[in-house]
């Protein structure tokens, strides 16, 4: 197995996560550039990175509110974003397609939730597809329901995790 590390983003991974999300999402449920160069830049604390063998493999980023609003398009460029608020709102968990399949996503989300906890976070969440509910259940999310979102033209499903 390759040496992993777990690390908080820079701006000098914008581009390589940019180019994962563009690789591991369909269409338009990709972030722009733009927007992961803001959540790097305005909480890095949120976004971590999963390296192996000092190649950048993933990544999972997020921001945080005081009220959950899953279907809110304006907080993924971190409108309404407070590092204080208790509640963890998942944006992207991407991993390279060369290396799914092996765990990777497990490990990273893993760390991630671990230091969510460690900062004192209440819960997480996230929403993915209906082809990922049963992993995220597997992680300990709570399906919660289907989402308003048609982000990217798709049905979406909300999960949440209470640290």
């Amino acid at each position: 197995m390759s040496a992993l590390m777990f690390r908080h983003a820079t701006p000098d991974d914008v581009d390589r996560c940019f180019a994962i999300e563009t690789s591991a999402y369909e269409g338009d449920e990709a972030a722009t550039r733009e927007k992961i160069a803001t959540r790097i830049d305005q909480y890095p604390q949120g976004f971590l990175i999963l390296q192996a063998d000092d190649q950048l493999i993933g990544f999972i980023n997020s921001g945080c509110a005081h009220e959950v609003v899953m279907s809110d398009e304006a907080f993924k460029e971190l409108v309404g974003h407070d590092p204080r608020a208790p509640n963890v709102v998942i944006m992207s968990v991407v991993l390279d397609p060369a290396h799914q399949g092996r765990g990777h996503a497990s490990r990273l989300m893993a760390c991630f939730v671990e230091q969510m906890r460690a900062a004192g976070k209440a819960t997480i969440h996230l929403m993915c597809k209906d082809r990922h509910v049963g992993l995220y259940e597997k992680m300990g999310y709570t399906y919660v329901r289907p989402s308003a979102s048609d982000h990217g033209g798709m049905a979406w499903h909300e999960m949440v995790m209470v640290l």
